[in-house]
C-alpha cells in the first residue's frame, strides 16, 4: 500500500485510488480523499464543461496534494473537458468507456499520466498498447458500468495481472483494509474504490441515498442493461419498472429511452430512492454508516496493516 508503483506514479501516501463516480465525486471528495493521503478524482461524466473547470479549480485550492479526474470517453463534449484538463494543469486523468487510443497520446503529450478501466484482459492489453501509464482492472462487483464478460474482481485482477507490465489498479467490491491487502495479494499494485467512498460526507451524492445504501444486504443490486451498457444498480421500484419492461421483450430502442440518465441525477443527487436510477456496487452490504472521508481512510489502512500483521 505505501512505497510501491502506484504511490510512486502519483506520488501520493497510499494506494487507494476514489472512483471517479457520476454525481458523487465533486471537487469536496476528491480534495478529501487526497489530503487523507490517498488519490482524489473528480468524476466529469455527470458536469458540463464549465461546471467540470469550476471543480477543477476548486479542488486545487482545497489540496494541495494530487488530484485527478475520470473522463468517460464517451462523453459528448470530451473534446472540451480534455482542453479543460490541459489548460488547468491537471496531472493525473483516468479514462473509461471508450477507446483510450483517441485521446491518451495527446493527453500524455502535455505531460499527464493516464489511467485506463477496463474490464478483461483484451481491453487491458489495447490500453497497454495505447500507452497509458496504468490501468484500472474492473469486477463486475463494482457499481455502475461495467463488463459484459461478468468477470469477478478475485479472477480478473491474476489473470490480467500475467499480461501487463505495466502498474495494475483493482477496483470492483473493494471497501476495506481486507479487502486492499487481498487486491494486493492477487497481483494489484493498488485499488480504486469507489461504493464506501460514495457513502462519505464529502460525497455530493444526497443523504437519502446515502442513507439507502447503509441499509442495503447481499442481493439488493442487479447488473442490468446488458443489451446496452451493463450497469450495476439497487433493486427499487424503477428496476421492478425495468423488470416489466423486459417481460414486452422491448427493442434496444426502447431500452435506451428508459435507460434515460437524467434518472441517474434523480436518484443520486437529488434522493429520490423510489424511482430514480442508483448506481452503488455490491459491496454496499458491508457498508453501516456515513463517515467522513478522514475516518474512512484511517479504518482501511489501519485494518490492512492489523490484518497483515497477524497473517505474517
Amino acid at each position: 500500500m505505501q512505497n510501491n508503483r502506484i504511490t510512486k506514479l502519483f506520488n501520493i501516501d497510499y494506494s487507494i485510488i476514489q472512483g471517479g463516480m457520476v454525481w458523487v465525486s465533486g471537487y469536496k471528495l476528491a480534495s478529501a480523499v487526497s489530503n487523507a493521503g490517498g488519490l482524489g478524482l473528480i468524476g466529469a461524466g455527470s458536469m458540463y464543461p464549465e461546471v467540470f473547470r469550476e471543480h477543477i479549480q476548486k479542488c486545487k485550492k482545497a489540496t494541495d496534494k494530487p488530484f485527478g479526474v475520470n473522463l468517460p470517453l464517451i462523453y459528448p463534449d470530451i473534446d472540451k473537458m480534455v482542453d479543460i484538463v490541459i489548460e488547468e494543469g491537471v496531472k493525473i486523468v483516468f479514462t473509461s468507456a471508450g477507446n483510450p487510443n483517441t485521446w491518451t497520446s495527446k493527453l500524455k503529450s502535455h505531460g499527464i499520466k493516464v489511467v485506463h478501466v477496463v474490464s478483461s484482459i483484451k481491453f487491458a492489453l489495447k490500453a497497454q498498447e495505447a500507452g497509458v501509464d496504468a490501468v484500472v482492472a474492473e469486477g463486475f462487483e463494482a457499481g455502475g458500468h461495467n463488463g459484459r464478460e461478468e468477470t469477478t474482481t478475485f479472477t480478473l485482477i491474476p489473470m490480467v495481472k500475467e499480461h501487463l507490465t505495466i502498474p495494475l489498479i483493482a477496483a470492483g467490491g473493494i471497501a476495506s483494509g481486507r479487502g486492499i491487502l487481498a487486491a494486493e495479494v492477487l497481483g494489484a499494485d493498488g485499488v480504486q474504490i469507489g461504493s464506501r467512498f460514495a457513502v462519505s460526507t464529502e460525497s455530493s451524492a444526497h443523504i437519502k441515498f446515502k442513507n439507502l445504501i447503509t441499509e442495503l444486504q447481499d442481493g439488493t443490486t442487479q447488473l442490468t442493461f446488458k443489451e446496452l451498457a451493463p450497469v450495476r444498480i439497487i433493486k427499487n421500484n424503477y428496476y421492478q419498472k425495468l423488470l416489466d419492461l423486459y417481460q414486452t421483450h422491448p427493442s434496444k430502442e426502447t431500452l435506451k429511452t428508459f435507460y434515460d440518465n437524467a434518472k441517474l441525477k434523480t436518484g443520486i443527487f437529488e434522493g429520490d430512492v423510489i424511482d430514480g436510477k442508483l448506481e452503488i456496487g455490491q459491496i454496499a452490504g458491508l457498508i453501516k454508516q456515513v463517515k467522513p472521508i478522514a475516518t474512512i481512510m484511517e479504518e482501511m489502512i489501519t485494518e490492512y496493516k492489523t490484518v497483515k500483521q497477524n497473517l505474517n
